[in-house]
């Protein structure tokens, strides 16, 4: 009978889903929510030190429907918490109170300033909170103050950060990673060298949704002005699923002992299912929930069971990273193609020869103007 609970850098989850760091962990009330729903762990609103200084406006979302009128794509143009960080902790401690086997994890964003995070640090890990998530990724808004992706687009900031973080931290951390980047094994690289016990990716991936052709104001639209948000949902799965599994190929030969958490696009078990096979440890949701609600957990769970109970895995190890021996380099590809088509030549050639000459079943058969022809099958058969 096949389980989904995991164990992933020391943390005993349930299932592989985590509630991924934005809305629908923007407080005490929604984070116990997602527990009783049963969700694996559950990643915070990104917090900082200072909240004073972010102002949400509204509207801040905007979407992409499909022809059937499905939501395909997903703007935001959110900032992080807004509320103040004396808040969450109360609500990190009352939150493990209530929930102490529930794993919690708080993400949390600085400036480039080493007493910053590690005052975070041990400030939040003080409420009992059990990992954190460092996020080097929120394309707007925050870069504009050198945070977020202006961090992430940085392998030796990163580096810097992760090594504060990790003489700091009691507790595992991953590095949240940035898809506005060329090469995304070079950042990850350098927040694993830094000290990160694991990975995240992708975040939100730098956009501007459209442009109202009656109004001709771009969206979301804010007093008639907008700027450009970070884009989710399904429509970015091929591009997360491509990033996870160039970090999980990096992670499975440089540092074998380091996690990682696949997310972008994910509203299935079998989306699920696709970032485990590409080298993630657990999968994360966030524009799901918001379009699904926090039940959805319970048909994904089900849709992973039920794809490992169709290729009878036991457990996510077993099938963690099956997929990635399967990509290889272009020329590789040629290489391997021409190969197959020599060999069904071979095959055919020798179909040809076969059937030309029947295969002797007894002696009786043999025929002295076939004789060459007859041995040669007889080979082959």
């Amino acid at each position: 009978m096949p389980t989904l609970a995991t164990t992933v850098d020391g943390l005993k989850l349930p299932n592989p889903f985590v509630i991924g760091s934005g809305p629908p962990g923007t407080n005490l009330s929604v984070i116990q929510r997602a527990f009783r729903e049963g969700w694996g762990a559950v990643i915070a609103k990104t917090i900082s030190l200072d909240a004073s200084k972010v102002v949400n406006v509204t509207p801040r979302y905007a979407k992409l429907h499909a022809a059937s009128g499905e939501v395909i794509g997903w703007e935001n143009i959110e900032l992080i918490s807004d509320r103040p960080f004396h808040l969450w902790l109360d609500e990190f401690k009352r939150c493990k109170d209530s929930h102490a086997n529930g794993v919690l994890i708080a993400s949390i964003m600085e400036e480039y300033r080493k007493d910053a995070w590690i005052e975070i640090v041990e400030r939040c890990q003080d409420t009992g909170v059990d990992a954190f998530e460092l996020n080097f990724s929120c394309p707007h808004g925050l870069p504009e103050r050198k945070m977020g992706a202006a961090m992430g687009q940085d392998p030796d900031i990163l580096e810097e950060v992760c090594g504060w973080v990790k003489r700091a931290a009691k507790k595992p951390f991953w590095a949240k990673m940035t898809p506005n980047i060329t090469h995304i094994e070079e950042p990850g690289r350098a927040a694993l060298r830094g000290g990160a016990t694991g990975l995240s990716a992708i975040n939100t991936i730098r956009s501007v949704m459209g442009v109202n052709l009656d109004t001709l104001r771009p969206e979301p639209t804010v007093e008639g002005y907008t700027t450009p948000g970070g884009y989710s949902s399904r429509a970015v799965k091929p591009i997360a699923l491509r990033m996870v599994m160039e970090l999980a190929t990096m992670i499975r030969s440089e540092f074998p002992d380091r996690s990682l958490s696949g997310l972008g696009g994910i509203e299935s078990g079998e989306d699920a299912a696709q970032f485990i096979l590409l080298g993630a440890d657990t999968v994360q949701v966030c524009t799901g929930v918001m379009k699904f609600g926090y039940e959805c957990v319970k048909p994904m769970s089900e849709q992973l069971l039920a794809f490992m109970a169709k290729h009878k895995f036991e457990t996510i190890d077993d099938f963690k990273g099956r997929t990635l021996p399967y990509f290889t380099t272009h020329g590789d590809l040629v290489r391997r193609q021409m190969e197959r088509k020599a060999g069904q030549k071979l095959a055919a050639t020798a179909a040809a020869a076969t059937a030309a000459a029947k295969v002797v079943k007894s002696d009786g058969e043999w025929s002295g103007d076939e004789f060459v022809k007859q041995s040669d099958a007889l080979s082959r058969a």
